[in-house]
């Protein structure tokens, strides 16, 4: 018998004990943004921080896990489990498919970090002295440490314990499904809805922190090709075009808002990289590419547990590579629902193809190209941008830029993909959000869409009085502290089903060969 907050209802939408309480929780931090900005950030900051020296072990140990979690499915024996019916076809072309999650993953963070990441661990490598050659080459692998194949794997593990329950076992796509089926009845139904609403608030606060970046960025970047004032209201006036953007592209649904989107960037963004790479120092890009990949996966197997403790550079580590990694899991169930709805139909080891070593190998690539013309700049060149970098992280970008042949015009084609991956993140997930707080519904009411992209929005603005990316990355990760637990009772709940799932079917095939005439004669 539903409760009575369940039975209430908007226009004939039922309103759930989760989407209430989400709601309520959620517009109260958005109010205390508003009228205590000070004191928000504050307390963010200081939580996040706190977390991050306190148990860092705890999160490089789930990160890392979650990447050899990926490797035994991919490989093991559940590779060719399909993420749906045996007999089902993916819904979308791969090419599709993979735009849409790389879109929705981390589009807009590749733009603000491509040239600011590289740089800075080439001015400021842990450990050692900054600006030479080995310098330079521990930014990369640093760099793609924290953008490669862990992140990835997070959010492939993520979407494909909600793909698994959803297409395979017919289940809800929410996060309490597999939990459920580790502690069926009431106790499980408790324990799911806490989930659902740790879930919301992971979804929420990951939201707001990267486009509170973006917003910066878009700023700044207008501040460099057009010259306006960097100030609150400009950033006030992109975020409401900005709002506008994804509620309209929210309302026309995913098959074709979502879709359009992220196909429409993924050109563009490989168009402005290969003209980088063309007319940049591409002898000395498509090194350091090589170089890098080879330095990345050699060092992966200690870098996956390295945290510095002997050298005192705990705080560099988690001002860094625990900050990605809570980041990765903040938007596990953001990315991972979303994942999850356009993939079905894959199977396993297909899904961990897509979802993580394509993505990766593009992450390295552009990295190579972005950060690798910042260092050939800072080595042999008028050099400059590294010490913009510490000032001012958002301008660096545009100011790389002006290095090539039509800068200007490239800083406008660079606004336009921050912008409309800023949209395709926000859109797919105030979908998410939408639902996950509906009950699980494929397609969720627009109500729900429009109240929490509009939840999205305050909370972003809230963020926004601060003026801080480290402001904004502490909101990034904030929901994501206690969402760790639920991520890890995901995991074993998915573990647990399709071991049984496949001790099944053995059953299965072993009574099917022994009632089969052959083996009776």
């Amino acid at each position: 018998m539903s409760s009575p907050v369940e039975r209430r209802g908007f226009n004939g939408i039922t309103l759930n004990r989760v989407f209430v309480v989400s709601l309520v929780l959620v517009a109260a931090f958005g109010a205390w943004g508003l009228i205590d900005p000070a004191g928000m950030s504050g307390t963010s900051l200081g939580f996040t921080s706190f977390m991050l020296t306190s148990i860092g072990w705890y999160w490089l140990l789930i990160s890392t896990g979650f990447l050899i979690l990926a490797g035994f499915l991919a490989f093991g024996p559940y590779g060719h489990v399909k993420l749906g019916a045996d007999d089902e076809e993916p819904e979308f072309s791969t090419v599709s498919w993979i735009a849409m999650l790389f879109a929705g993953g981390m589009g807009a963070g590749l733009i603000f970090w491509g040239v600011a990441e590289p740089l800075y661990h080439f001015r400021e490598p842990p450990g050692m002295p900054g600006g030479t050659a080995e310098a330079a080459r521990v930014a990369f692998t640093l760099t793609n440490l924290h953008w490669g194949l862990h992140a990835w794997s997070i959010y492939g593990i993520c979407a494909m314990v909600i793909a698994y329950f959803t297409f395979r076992k017919k289940k809800k796509p929410l996060i309490s499904t597999p939990i459920e089926s580790l502690f069926p009845g009431v106790t499980g139904q408790r324990i799911g809805q806490v989930a659902n609403v740790l879930g919301v608030f992971a979804v929420v606060f990951g939201l707001a922190g990267s486009l509170t970046m973006g917003t910066l960025q878009i700023r700044a970047g207008l501040g460099e090709l057009v010259g306006t004032p960097l100030t609150f209201g400009m950033s006030l006036a992109i975020i409401l075009v900005m709002y506008a953007t994804y509620m309209t592209s929210t309302a026309v649904g995913v098959d074709r808002g979502i879709k359009l989107l992220s196909n429409i960037n993924m050109v563009v963004a490989v168009l402005m990289v290969l003209y980088i790479a063309v007319f940049g120092p591409t002898a000395f890009i498509f090194e350091t590419l090589v170089d890098s990949i080879g330095s990345y996966f050699t060092q992966l197997p200690g870098l996956a547990f390295h945290l510095l403790p002997f050298e005192g550079l705990q705080d560099w580590t988690a001002g860094w590579t625990l900050t990605y990694m809570i980041w990765w899991l903040a938007w596990g169930p953001f990315v991972g629902i979303f994942i999850a709805r356009i993939s079905r139909g894959r199977t396993i080891r297909e899904f961990c193809a897509g979802v993580i070593l394509v993505p990766t190998l593009f992450s390295l690539f552009w990295f190579a190209v972005l950060g690798g013309g910042a260092v050939f700049i800072e080595l042999f060149g008028g050099g400059g941008i590294a010490e913009l970098v510490s000032q001012d992280v958002s301008r660096a970008f545009f100011v790389f830029l002006d290095f090539f042949p039509l800068g200007q015009a490239l800083g406008f084609v660079a606004l336009f993909l921050i912008f409309i991956f800023l949209v395709t993140s926000a859109d797919s997930g105030s979908f998410v959000l939408s639902m996950m707080t509906s009950d699980g519904q494929l397609n969720p009411p627009l109500l729900y869409k429009l109240v929490w992209g509009t939840l999205v929005a305050v909370l972003t603005v809230a963020t926004l009085f601060s003026g801080s990316v480290e402001v904004a990355k502490a909101m990034a990760i904030t929901g994501a502290i206690p969402f760790s637990v639920v991520l890890l009772l995901q995991v074993v709940g998915f573990l647990r089903v399709i071991r049984s799932d496949r001790a099944s079917a053995a059953e299965r095939a072993v009574e099917t060969t022994a009632a089969s005439p052959a083996a009776r004669s």
